[in-house]
């Protein structure tokens, strides 16, 4: 073997950096909510009282973006607002988004809820998710590109909605000319 090639890192070596970079990141993330925690435990008497007796839901999700980056996302009924939560009725619930060539999934988490108490409506480039039964689930989910919603398809089986929309294809109706460098 040439020397070369015994510079070069192995290739287990390479996983191991990788998986180590990503579970200190992981750990570091996970460092900043217990202290986000800890902030929380520091408020007033009536604010504690305020959440008794209400069921609360909070949790994470943590998915490797395709630019090698961890994307946190948030899910549950307790909203920030200044520095103290606030538990909502409404729980925000586990959205993913899946942009594909032509279309957009979207599929959510809204269990204990029946098919016609669900309401979906587009806004501009926002897809609104509300559900009322038993429970209640409030999102506005942000979409990657603007869409046709003539062609919208949703189904909802076993507490898990997916929601197709195909993009809409931009075809310019005005002239314009095109300069030759």
């Amino acid at each position: 073997m040439s020397r070369r090639r015994k510079e070069e890192e192995d290739p287990f070596e390479r996983i191991n950096r990788l998986f180590r970079e990503m579970f200190e990141e992981f750990d570091e993330e996970i460092r900043r909510l217990m202290r986000e925690m800890e902030r929380v435990h520091e408020f007033s008497v009536e604010h504690y009282r305020s959440m008794v007796g209400k069921p609360y839901v909070w949790g994470f999700e943590i998915t490797i973006g395709p630019d090698g980056v961890p994307k946190v996302k948030e899910f549950g009924n307790i909203r920030r607002i200044g520095k103290s939560p606030k538990i909502s009725e409404e729980v925000e619930p586990i959205i993913d988004v899946i942009d594909e060539e032509d279309k957009i999934r979207i599929v959510a988490e809204l269990p204990g809820v029946e098919k016609d108490k669900i309401s979906l409506k587009t806004s501009g480039m926002k897809l609104i998710i509300k559900a009322s039964n038993h429970k209640k689930y409030y999102k506005e989910v942000d979409l990657p590109a603007e869409v046709d919603i003539s062609t919208a398809k949703a189904t909802y089986r076993n507490g898990v909605l997916e929601v197709e929309l195909k993009k809409k294809k931009h075809v310019e109706k005005e002239e314009r000319e095109i300069k030759v460098e």
